[in-house]
């Protein structure tokens, strides 16, 4: 099918920056054929009119766990440990397939409204979040959590359902994987080891929670003597490409680490600040040229998996924490958002930007809106003022997901039907009304 968008504005990589021209963008099949002229033989079967539209590359959310979208506001207001054992793994534990299922709907209609187009997932169970992926049409990464001790059954046991979830999906190339260790308090030195070991010789790489709150920082240094991300290094999570998510609470050597082994960081301030985990310094980050993304977490701990409002607090927060408004600008945080994101996703090749022979993974907001009007500086805009509603309408990998607003891959009603049923039978139906 040969999609145009006609005649509108398109926010263009340009050098180590992005421009914005007003163009014509041609698509055929899954990959953008040409931005400006028209591609000689392309057959126009759609055209989307350009007017008072504004097409952007799709967002990347770094770090999520989309089946958690049903424990939105379920969590509230408790310290990291509290939150995580004490309230969500019991909720965890009481999880079916279908659950996940339901809840990876819901994460992705909610990604999708507010223009992400990619997400790399950790979740638990398998085939679940892939089969959402496939029938809606998003773009993810998925990489099944893995826990475990030394050489157990219950960490291979894991290691198998990884594998065996990657296999299953092998059809569907808008799904790659990643070995997921959880975190250096749920897999022990051993474990980690292993997965290491795994990951090099499946030529996989690696997603892991890291340095993300002070109680974690104790327990590994009386443990293991150590800062998390050392002991990640030290038993081999960093010999493949790796995601390293939070690094709230890390220091100068652990950044120094970073930068030599090639690490990606993503950052989740909403998470973070809910938890009250503190930042993960960026702009000292981005001074040493390492690579920054940008996740939402899951909405247990953020509440949204909006990456606009993301995109916001990372623009503000270190500013007002530098007293340095020039700290992190905003053409910076919206390449933090794409770029950036897919290059810690191995796919900078793939998605990210908008140029030609990449895949067709495009938002398109609508210019008549309160939170872009006027239009003096619309790459600002996209981390000072817009919050997602101005997505109108989403292209993913060549195919049109959503368009006026309305998610044309899936049933959004029997997504939220489904959803106030699992909160009910697992009795987290809190509300007085």
């Amino acid at each position: 099918m040969g999609i145009v968008l006609k005649n509108i504005l398109a926010l263009l990589p340009e050098g180590d920056k992005d421009v914005i021209r007003r163009t014509d963008i041609y698509i055929e099949g899954s990959r953008i054929s040409a931005i400006g002229d028209k591609p000689e033989g392309f057959s126009e079967d759609k055209v989307i009119d350009g007017t008072d539209r504004f097409a952007i590359p799709g967002l990347v959310n770094c770090h999520t766990h989309s089946y958690m979208s049903f424990m939105r506001n379920v969590a509230d207001d408790l310290s990291f440990m509290d939150w995580l054992f004490g309230t969500i793994d019991p909720i965890e534990q009481q999880m079916t397939d279908e659950d996940t299922y339901w809840g990876a709907c819901l994460a992705i209609i909610e990604m999708m409204k507010s223009g992400t187009t990619c997400f790399n997932d950790m979740q638990m169970n398998i085939h679940q979040t892939t089969r959402a992926v496939e029938e809606s049409g998003m773009r993810a990464v998925i990489c099944r959590g893995l826990v475990g001790s030394g050489n157990d059954e219950a960490g291979q046991m894991r290691l198998r359902q990884a594998y065996e979830e990657r296999d299953a999906a092998a059809g569907c190339d808008r799904l790659t994987f990643m070995l997921g260790p959880h975190a250096p308090y749920t897999c022990d030195d051993g474990f980690m080891r292993i997965v290491s070991e795994e990951a090099k010789k499946n030529n996989m790489r690696i997603h892991v929670h890291l340095s993300e709150s002070e109680s974690e920082i104790e327990q590994i240094r009386e443990k293991y003597h150590c800062t998390p991300i050392e002991m990640a290094d030290k038993n081999g999570l960093f010999d493949v490409p790796a995601i390293a998510a939070h690094c709230a609470q890390i220091t100068e050597s652990d950044m120094d680490i970073l930068k030599a082994k090639d690490v990606s960081v993503v950052t989740n301030p909403a998470s973070n600040m809910k938890l009250g985990n503190g930042f993960a310094p960026v702009p000292k980050m981005l001074e040493k040229g390492i690579n920054v993304c940008i996740g939402t977490d899951g909405a247990a701990s953020n509440n949204s998996l909006n990456l606009f409002h993301e995109m916001s607090l990372l623009a503000l927060i270190h500013k007002g924490v530098a007293k340095t408004p020039q700290c992190i600008s905003a053409g910076e945080t919206f390449r933090i958002a794409t770029i950036n994101g897919a290059k810690a996703l191995g796919l900078e090749k793939e998605i990210g930007s908008l140029e030609a022979g990449k895949k067709a993974d495009i938002a398109i907001l609508n210019l008549n809106t309160p939170s872009l009007t006027p239009r003096n500086n619309l790459i600002a805009g996209l981390s000072y003022s817009a919050n997602g509603s101005e997505v109108e309408t989403v292209i993913i990998d060549g195919k049109i997901t959503m368009e006026d607003r309305k998610i044309l891959t899936m049933d959004e009603e029997l997504v939220y039907k489904k959803i106030n049923e699992i909160i009910v039978r697992m009795g987290l139906d809190k509300k007085e009304y």
